[in-house]
This record gives structure tokens, C-alpha cells and sequence, in this order.
């Protein structure tokens, strides 16, 4: 394909064979400033790719990678039109590729010498306002990792996430297991870190599930230093220290916060007037979500392709700003109960109040991206369409303000105690929405309902506003009036019926004749061009008034383009404004979807109390129950857990009995309830959760050389290594990875050590196949035995998916194996081995070994230094070479089976 251009230029790698170009010359040097990034340089009107580059465009973007000689060298070349810049750019981005974006500077045709060029913008996977990279619903975060100094035992990091689309600005630090959440909880897509710790990031997080999803990039140590990074954020918020932003006492939070400046900085991403504040992400003030119960509890992203997550049932919100709080609501549940009341009190009001529910959403659903819109702004890339987008939605700020002013005098307001907190809540939004009234009048006053995309080609701003400018609208307008006046009088004076006036960027204006009448072509007319079947003609009259009309349109241009930018700069002082506006509207949206959802699923308010009960009264699946087929109902279940009573309830039952889906939606209520939203439950009384472990599945992580029973016991470990009193754990199957004396050993201290805790009674449910641990509730008053009941038929198994009290003796594997259509033969045998394994190995005889060889130690210690016993010396040996002081429990758990199994 030909590449057209104003100027002969050439452009390439460097060849020392041939003589370097300036072009050659000018593309090295910008080259040169932008390692690793891939260089769409602007030549003509095609955005141009040279050497590797053009390689790795051409099989990302699927165009054609071409040679040409260079002055006897042959280099690769790729390129697109310039127009096509939205349709590939957002391909590179996702391909993971920092995109250098090279424009022309000035008007080829009014250059001198070779036309100046620049990049203009380094857009990056985390850096990037185009629309068509971004995703409406969701962030796209920015991350920057510090890695601090040791605090006592563990390394500290630091952590900064930002969204340069919306201007939210994160910082905090911790350990490594905090940071590895938030990377997870908040999924960038693109992180930075110091490239000396190149290897340790891989080891902490290159093995993750977030980071399949993250691109990274290194940067030098100077970056990461405290002066930088505090004198680089008090500069850029024009403040004297960081006090008023709560991140005072973070130093490697605000190490971390420096680094996105400075990246920033340098791709080429100065105007940040809508980055206006730094948050601090308070790790106490969340519920603990680890990596591997977001991904066990599906809450974002389903495992299993076709499944559907929790936010796909809850999400019904109406703006992009809503669906993006919403995502961070669910990984980020609260624990302060006043904050949730609060959402759960104004969610209860607008299920009570449908009428005030319906005229809000209605509102809602008009308004844009506002957030986005005002970033747009700020950083002077917002467009006349977009402008108007941006007026229409603030139009509604003023509407939803009063709806929620005139909700306060309704009857839900004035009957209780209660009813003064809703009207506390509803006043608070109420009065931070700024309808930014002189705004919304200038850009109404000013700007056209229907401008065109660029603000170059005129078309923008209304009559009436400036004189010139009518002027030159009425000069222009009445100038192309006055060509078809010439036109249809040319056509009387020559008979030439089929004669026509047109234009074009060589000639101008012009007349054009068929050559059947060119005969007729009076001798004032000017011939310009000849054609095959026609000829085209000026006369001085025309040239005149092309003059005039060309001139007008140019200055219309200009003016308005002027006017345009004096717009959004006024706009610019509004940035704060809006987006408080975008931060209230966004809440009141979740709320809505959540008030929809609950009315349309039939879900409760939870009570949320300071004490340790966990009482769900017919609990279900949020997600299941909306995949049943039409009529199958979901049966519900009560769950009661509590420090005192029942801490931990074992629940046994065959294979497919919803065991599971038991444990998750128990997880999942008590996350909906303090994320704000009512639960599906007839009732619901929680005591607040601060940490929610989960440890169901199978997987494995081969490419580390961590097998399925690896992962299972590194999963477990992390939640025995950090339980709290109030934390919520639910355990499906452990120790099924290994053998079966092994798993039931495992599982049986582990619900032990769960029990007899000394500082701990975190609330557990205990799924299991191994029906020797009914007998833990014997010895240990707080472990309770239930089991979800079937009904044999013959030779079927009916699952009822009901929890009842009492432990299971059968698991019905055989059965299930049959359903999944099992060859009969395999079914047959299968029965046949189970009937001789059951006869030759009771399961009363297997419980006595159990109850036999565990709860044993005082007398095992005795017998241990027994003179005389063969078995002494070797379980000495191997006490002896155990390090107790860097013991995980895990650990202690496994060789004391060890060392139990020597002693039989």
C-alpha cells in the first residue's frame, strides 16, 4: 500500500552501510528516548513502525509487514492510516505493548526542512484515557510496588494503585500476603517495581493468579527513594506535608505513590489536575480477603468457563461509575458496622420506597461517565461530543439533589429514631451534589447540541456568541448560496443544462463541462483541466468569492477551536466539583441496584451485631439459585455458629449433596451483608466478620513444582497462620489430596487445633468425606456433627440438600459416578471391591485405631523414653532435629503424625 505524504522523508533502523537521513536521524533520536516501547511514527497520514517494531505490529495487528531498500538496505515496515489509530491502538495495549505515540508537529505543507515531530503520549497498559482500551465497568488501575526494610520478622512493602482515567489515588504497605490481596482484590493491569528486585517480585508474585493478568515494568533504584517520592506528591498537590492526606505514616506507601508520578512524568502524562487527592487504603478497615478466597468464592470472575460470579447477580447498576464501586464493594467489605448500617439503612429505603427508587434510577441511567468525562477535561482531551455528554449528565445532578431533598418528607422520615438515621444519610448526599449551575448555562449557551468529534472542522459553537464569528457564518454560508446563484446563471446564459459547480484541494472551485457541450463554453471562461469527458473551467468571478468563502471557513476554524479550549478550561475549574458529584452519584447507584436485586430475588436485611453468632435462617445461593432450570426450586438451610456453643460444625454427606455450595453461600452472605446488601435468607443475624478464609477446590501449580496436595496444605497454612477470633472459616475436604490414613490424621488434628485454639475461636464449617470425624464432637463440646440428607431408592440416591443434626456414614461415590455415566461394567466392579474393602476394613474398627492413636500423647510421651524401647532413640533423633522457633503450625501438625506413626 502506497503511503502518501507532503514530504519525501524515509525513516528506519540505523544502517552503517548506508548514509543516515535526516528522517533516519530524526526517528533514532525519538527512538532512542523510549526504550522498550513500540514507536508509531507519524509520516503523511500513516502512522509508520520500522525494524522489530514493524515485526512485532505487523503479527499483533494482523497487517502487513513489508521491505523496502533503504539506500541499499532492506528494512521492515508497517503501518495503518492515521484515522485507524483508535481501531489498533487498544490491540497493542492489550498485547501488553507500551505504545510511543509520534506526531507531526507542525503543517507538513508550511515546514521548512524535515517536519518536527514528537511523542505526544506513551500510552501504556495502565496508562491510557482512550475509550476504546478502557472498559466501562471497571478500573484500570496502575500499580507501583515498594519493597521496604524487614520489621521484626517480615519484609514491609509498599503499594500505590491509580486509575488516570478516573483520578483515584491509593497508597499503602504491609507484609507480603497484604499486598499480594490488594493485587488481587484490585487487579491492575499494569505494575511497577524497582528492577533490582526483579527475582523477589517473581518469587512473591509472579506466581499468583493476578499476575497472569498484570503487565510489569521495571524501573531504576533512584526512583525509590523517600525524598523523591515525599517531595514529588507534595509538589504535585501543592500542599507543605502529606499530614491532610492520612498517608503521613507510610514511608514506603508514599515511596510507592512517588513512582506513579514519576512514571507518569515520563510518559509523557503531565497535565494531572483531576489526580486532587491520595487516599489511604486502611488494611483495618476491610474484611481480609486472601487471593485464594476471592478466587474460591468466584466473586469477580468465575473458575470455569461459562460460570457466572457473584457481581454478575448483583450488579444492576445503571452508570459505569456504580458498576466500578460495586466491583470495589465486593473486594472490599467493611467491618466498620456504623458505615454498613448506614448503606444497608438507605438500601432498606429505596426497597420500601419503590416509587423514590424508580425516578432515581431513572435519572441515573441518563448520566455518562463522569468521572472519566471531567478526567478528560482536566488533561484538555475531551471532545465537543463529549463536552455534550458531559452537560447532559451534569443536567440531572440538580433533579436527583431536589428527589432527594423532597424524600425527606415522606413518611419513613419521621416515625422513629431509626428513620432520622435514613434522613441524616439521605440529607449527607444531598448536600454534597453541586449542580455547577454557570457551567452547565455557558456550555448550554455556547456549545451546539450535535458538534462534530474534532474540534478542528468548525461546526461547534452556537450563533449569537461572537460577532466576528457571525460574521464570517454569514459570509461563508451566503458565499456558497451565492455559487449556485452563479451556477443556475451560467446555466441560463450557455444552455449548458447538465453544468455544475464543484471543489476540490487542488483546483478550488470550478466549473465542469461534459465535452458535448464544451462548444457552447463562453470565451471569459478559463480553461483548467482536461478530462477524458469533460473540461473544467474558472472565471475571475469565482476565484473571488472561493477566496472569501475558503478565508471565512479558515477563520472559523480558528475562532472557534479558540473558543472550544476557552470552554474546557473553564470546565477545568470544576474538577473537584464533579467529581464529588461522580463519587455520590456512583454510590447512590449501588445502592439502587442493591434495593432492585433484593426486590427481585426476595432478600432481607441482615442484623449486624458487635457479637460473635452467625444465625442464617434459610440461607441460599445467590448465584445458584438464579441457575436453577425454570420451576426447580433452591432449598435453603439454616446455618448457627457461634464461640461458645457450636464454633465448628463437621458436615458429612455423599458426593453432590451440596456440601459446598453450603459452605460458600454462608461466605457469600456474610460478604453481601458487609459490603451493604441485603442477603439472600428469610433472616440473617451476623456478628462482624473481620477475615474470611476459604480452602475448597482442587488445583495445582505445576509450573512451580507445587502439586495438588501442596497447594491444598499451603492454602490451609496460610489460614492457620492467620486466624482471628472473628474470623469465618470454611474447609471442604481437606487432606483428600494424600492418602487416606493421611487426610483423615491432617484433617482430624486440624479441626483439633481449631477448636483448642487458645486465642482464637474462629466460626468454622468443616465439609468432609472422612466420616471418622463425627467422633471430634465426642471430646470437644464446641464441634458439632451435621450432614446433608439423602434418600436411597433402591438402587438411586435422591438428593434432598437438606443440613440436619447428626453425622453421615455413606458418601455415595459409586452412585454419582454412575450419573456421570460410567461404563455399567466399571459401576459393577466398583460395588463388588467396596463390599470386600468394607468387610475386611470396618469403619468401626478404623474409628477405634483413630480414637486409639490420637488424643494418646501424654501416654506416647511416657513410653517414648521408656529404657528399653527399640523406637526411642530414633524419635529422639528426629526431635532433636527440629527447629520449634520456625515451626508453622501446618508443620508441627504433620511431624507430630510423623512421629505418631513411628510410635505404632
Amino acid at each position: 500500500m502506497a503511503r502518501p505524504s507532503s514530504k519525501t522523508e524515509t525513516a528506519g533502523k540505523p544502517n552503517k552501510q548506508v548514509k543516515e537521513t535526516p528522517l533516519n536521524r530524526q526517528y533514532n533520536q525519538i527512538k532512542a528516548k523510549y526504550p522498550g516501547a513500540l514507536l508509531l511514527f507519524r509520516v503523511g497520514d500513516f502512522y509508520e513502525t520500522f525494524g522489530d517494531d514493524a515485526i512485532k505490529a505487523s503479527r499483533i495487528l494482523g497487517i502487513t509487514l513489508t521491505k523496502r531498500n533503504n539506500g541499499g538496505a532492506q528494512e521492515e515496515l508497517a503501518g495503518f492510516p492515521h484515522h485507524s489509530l483508535d481501531t489498533y491502538l487498544p490491540k497493542l495495549v492489550r498485547a501488553g505493548e507500551r505504545v510511543a505515540i509520534c506526531d507531526q508537529l507542525e503543517d507538513p505543507a508550511a515546514a521548512k526542512g524535515i517536519v518536527r515531530r514528537g511523542v505526544t503520549e506513551l500510552v501504556t497498559p495502565g496508562v491510557s484515557f482512550n475509550d476504546n482500551v478502557l472498559d466501562t465497568r471497571r478500573n484500570n488501575y496502575l500499580a507501583s510496588i515498594h519493597f521496604g526494610k524487614s520489621v521484626g520478622q517480615e519484609d514491609q512493602f509498599g503499594i500505590a494503585f491509580l486509575d488516570i482515567s478516573t483520578g483515584e489515588f491509593l497508597a499503602s504497605q504491609g507484609n507480603a500476603a497484604y499486598v499480594d490481596k490488594l493485587l488481587q482484590s484490585f487487579n491492575p493491569s499494569e505494575v511497577l517495581y524497582c528492577k533490582r528486585n526483579r527475582n523477589e517480585f517473581a518469587t512473591l508474585f509472579g506466581g499468583t493468579p493476578a499476575a497472569d493478568k498484570f503487565h510489569t515494568f521495571t524501573l531504576e533504584d533512584w526512583a525509590f527513594t523517600y525524598d523523591f517520592g515525599y517531595n514529588f506528591l507534595k509538589q504535585h498537590f501543592q500542599t507543605t506535608s502529606l499530614k491532610g492526606f492520612g498517608i503521613e505514616g507510610l514511608p514506603d506507601g508514599i515511596i510507592a505513590a512517588g513512582v506513579i508520578l514519576h512514571y507518569l512524568n515520563e510518559t509523557e502524562h503531565r497535565d494531572l489536575q483531576h489526580i486532587q487527592r491520595i487516599t489511604r487504603l486502611e488494611e483495618d478497615r476491610y474484611v481480609w480477603l486472601d487471593r485464594f478466597t476471592i478466587r474460591n468464592l468466584e466473586l469477580v470472575a468465575a473458575q470455569q468457563d461459562g460460570g457466572v460470579p457473584l457481581i454478575q447477580v448483583l450488579d444492576q447498576t445503571v452508570t459505569p461509575m456504580g458498576a466500578r464501586l460495586l466491583r470495589k464493594w465486593l473486594m472490599l467489605p467493611l467491618k466498620d458496622r456504623a458505615l454498613i448500617e448506614e448503606r444497608l439503612t438507605l438500601v432498606e429505603l429505596l426497597h420500601e420506597e419503590p416509587e423514590l427508587a424508580d425516578t432515581l434510577i431513572g435519572h441515573l441511567k441518563q448520566i455518562g461517565d463522569l468521572e472519566r468525562l471531567i478526567s478528560k477535561v482536566a488533561v484538555r482531551r475531551i471532545n465537543p461530543r463529549e463536552m455534550v455528554q458531559l452537560k447532559r449528565s451534569l443536567q440531572h445532578v440538580l433533579p436527583i439533589k431536589e428527589l432527594l431533598i423532597t424524600a425527606l418528607t415522606l413518611p419513613a422520615f419521621t416515625e422513629s429514631a431509626e428513620d432520622a438515621s435514613k434522613a441524616k444519610s439521605l440529607k449527607k448526599y444531598a448536600d454534597q451534589l453541586n449542580t455547577v449551575s454557570f457551567l452547565l448555562d455557558r456550555i448550554e449557551a455556547e456549545l451546539r447540541d450535535d458538534p462534530p468529534t474534532l474540534a478542528n472542522q468548525g461546526g461547534m459553537i452556537k450563533s449569537g456568541i461572537d460577532p466576528q464569528l457571525d460574521e464570517l457564518h454569514a459570509l461563508a454560508y451566503s458565499g456558497k448560496d451565492y455559487l449556485l446563484q452563479l451556477q443556475d446563471r451560467e446555466i441560463q446564459r450557455t444552455g449548458i443544462t447538465s453544468l455544475k459547480i464543484a471543489y476540490n484541494k487542488v483546483f478550488g472551485y470550478y466549473l465542469e463541462v461534459t465535452n458535448a457541450h464544451k462548444n457552447r463554453v463562453p470565451d471569459d471562461w478559463i480553461r483548467k483541466q482536461t478530462l477524458v469527458n469533460a473540461e473544467r473551467y474558472i472565471t475571475p468571478e469565482l476565484k473571488v468569492y472561493e477566496e472569501k468563502i475558503l478565508n471565512a471557513e479558515e477563520q472559523i476554524f480558528g475562532i472557534e477551536l479558540r473558543m472550544f479550549n476557552e470552554l474546557v478550561l473553564a470546565a477545568g475549574e470544576y474538577v473537584a466539583a464533579i467529581q464529588q458529584n461522580a463519587r455520590v452519584l456512583s454510590v447512590l447507584d449501588v445502592l439502587s441496584s442493591f434495593a432492585n436485586v433484593a426486590q427481585k430475588n426476595r432478600y432481607v436485611r441482615p442484623v449486624m451485631t458487635d457479637g460473635n453468632v452467625l444465625n442464617i435462617k434459610d440461607g441460599r445461593h445467590a448465584v445458584i439459585e438464579q441457575q436453577l432450570p425454570p420451576g426447580e426450586a433452591y432449598v435453603p438451610n439454616d446455618i448457627y455458629l457461634d464461640d461458645e456453643t457450636q464454633q465448628i460444625i463437621i458436615i458429612t454427606g455423599p458426593n453432590m449433596a451440596g456440601k459446598s455450595a453450603l459452605l460458600r453461600q454462608t461466605a457469600l452472605i456474610v460478604l453481601m451483608a458487609q459490603a451493604g446488601s441485603f442477603v439472600p435468607a428469610s433472616a440473617a443475624e451476623i456478628g462482624l466478620v473481620d477475615k474470611i478464609f476459604t480452602r475448597v477446590g482442587a488445583s495445582d501449580n505445576l509450573s512451580r513444582g507445587e502439586s495438588t496436595f501442596m497447594v491444598e496444605m499451603t492454602e490451609t497454612a496460610s489460614i492457620l497462620n492467620n486466624l482471628s477470633n472473628r474470623s469465618l472459616v470454611l474447609m471442604d475436604e481437606i487432606g483428600r489430596g494424600t492418602s487416606t490414613y493421611d487426610g483423615v490424621s491432617i484433617a482430624w488434628s486440624i479441626a483439633e487445633y481449631l477448636h483448642n485454639h487458645p486465642q482464637c475461636r474462629a466460626k468454622t464449617l468443616f465439609a468432609t468425606h472422612y466420616h471418622e470425624l463425627n467422633d471430634l464432637a465426642n471430646d470437644n463440646p464446641r464441634i458439632k456433627n451435621y450432614n446433608v440428607a439423602v434418600k436411597e431408592m433402591g438402587n438411586k440416591v435422591l438428593f434432598l440438600r437438606k443440613l440436619k443434626e447428626g453425622g453421615s456414614e455413606h458418601s455415595f461415590g459409586i452412585h454419582v459416578a454412575q450419573m456421570a455415566g460410567m461404563p455399567p461394567g466399571i459401576v459393577q466392579r466398583a460395588n463388588q471391591i467396596l463390599t470386600q474393602l468394607e468387610s475386611s476394613h470396618g469403619r468401626e474398627e478404623n474409628k477405634e485405631r483413630i480414637k486409639q492413636a490420637v488424643p494418646a500423647e501424654r501416654e506416647l510421651a511416657l513410653k517414648i523414653f521408656e529404657a528399653g524401647d527399640p523406637k526411642a532413640e530414633l524419635i529422639k533423633e528426629k526431635l532433636r532435629a527440629i527447629d520449634v522457633n520456625r515451626l508453622t503450625p501446618i508443620e508441627a501438625l504433620l511431624k507430630l503424625n510423623e512421629l505418631l506413626n513411628l510410635a505404632e
